[in-house]
């Protein structure tokens, strides 16, 4: 499918105003897509997915098992032509987008008559093409600006997730600490943080629950949006007094006193994975089913339980990855999953109120998230 809304000039960064000039500007064209066609699909059972391919949406968990089929299941059906599809995702070198690259390297997308390419694009660049069509899928999340953007009628939906935390990571929010302080009470109040994350960002629901828990709230701090590179340097040096730390980064002060790690990612509960645009919902569900088909199976075979003892397949993560083998072992197996959990839009939207990043009511979730295609795609009928 193609609009026939103009082509937009790229947005120049994901500021907080970024959702709402984007969904004013592309609003015109929202209204002449079609709605979404994915109600009314037959759903079967599906060889080697039974009870524990999908589970309760409102178990909220910490040690919930994520859903599995068995190994190699579902089975392919490969589609009668071959559609090309463009996926867009901010890196390749995120382990969470691991099983795209996998899934491509295998032959799984194929294996469903799909060809897939994986294109690197920035979110807030990405949008509007998705919303356009001129791009099928978007591996990120569900941020302000997505929220946006469907609040202003865009054709887009959170289709499935892609991970939570292993119970032992410490990737998240770390503190340096001040005389007479500790991680149980910090008084957040007043400091800087330092991100590679902006407001706008899924990290501003878990980093608000950390906050709340130490007294603080969101405008009580000051934010100041580094390189990746940065983040680390600026929180070592004293520059900022906090810094959101991701795998493996943290681990450079996990053993060192004068920092503690207040809190991360909720385990249990992905916080993205893949958007679909109109092209996916609408215009070619049964290529948006076959996409959502291969990915899982791909978690299923390569990425269950702890997949890092598994030495043969490091190697293969590392070099899809461009990563060093030592620098993918040395943080513990992401859980992947590929069900959205009951009520994390409504939580992420508060975050994002509270941040002051978006505008209008909050968006219902039936109007964010969409889990018919991963149910048809493991045979459950929600």
């Amino acid at each position: 499918m193609r609009s026939c809304c103009p082509a937009l000039a790229r947005p120049a960064a994901l500021v907080p105003a970024l959702a709402l000039t984007l969904a004013l500007t592309l609003a015109g064209c929202a209204a002449e897509q079609p709605g979404l066609d994915t109600a009314g699909r037959d759903i079967t059972p599906v060889a080697g997915c039974g009870d524990h391919a999908w589970t309760d949406p409102g178990d909220l968990g910490a040690d919930r098992s994520p859903a599995r089929c068995a190994p190699r299941a579902p089975a392919p059906r490969k589609l009668s032509k071959t559609r090309k599809l463009t996926l867009a995702t901010s890196t390749l070198t995120a382990e969470y987008v691991a099983p795209l690259r996998i899934a491509i390297d295998k032959g799984e997308f194929r294996k469903e008559g799909l060809d897939v390419d994986l294109k690197v694009l920035p979110t807030p660049d990405a949008l509007p093409l998705l919303a356009k069509g001129e791009i099928d899928a978007l591996w990120a999340a569900p941020e302000a600006a997505v929220v946006n953007g469907i609040n202003s009628g865009f054709d887009i939906r959170w289709v499935a997730g892609n991970f939570s935390p292993h119970p032992t990571s410490k990737s998240g929010l770390w503190v340096r600490l001040r005389k007479g302080e500790n991680a149980a009470k910090v008084p957040l109040e007043g400091r800087k943080i330092g991100t590679l994350i902006g407001k706008g960002s899924v990290i501003s629901y878990p980093m608000d629950t950390v906050l709340a828990e130490h007294g603080a709230a969101m405008d009580s701090l000051t934010f100041q949006q580094l390189g990746s590179s940065d983040v680390l340097t600026a929180f070592t040096s004293g520059a900022v007094d906090a810094a959101w730390l991701l795998d493996p980064v943290w681990r450079q002060v996990d053993k060192d006193g004068r920092y503690a790690f207040l809190g991360g990612q909720p385990a249990g509960e992905p916080l993205g994975g893949a958007l679909f645009g109109p092209n996916l919902l609408s215009a070619d569900v049964d290529a948006g089913v076959a996409l959502l088909r291969g990915y899982i199976r791909t978690i299923n075979t390569y990425f269950r339980g702890d997949y890092k003892k598994d030495r043969a397949f490091v190697a293969e993560l590392a070099k899809a990855m461009k990563q060093d083998p030592d620098v993918v072992t040395a943080v513990p197996s992401l859980r992947m999953d590929w069900e959205i959990r009951k009520g994390t839009t409504d939580r992420l939207q508060k975050a994002y109120r509270d941040a002051g990043v978006t505008e209008g009511k909050p968006v219902p979730e039936a109007q964010l998230v969409d889990r018919r295609l991963y149910a048809e795609a493991v045979g459950h009928k929600p």
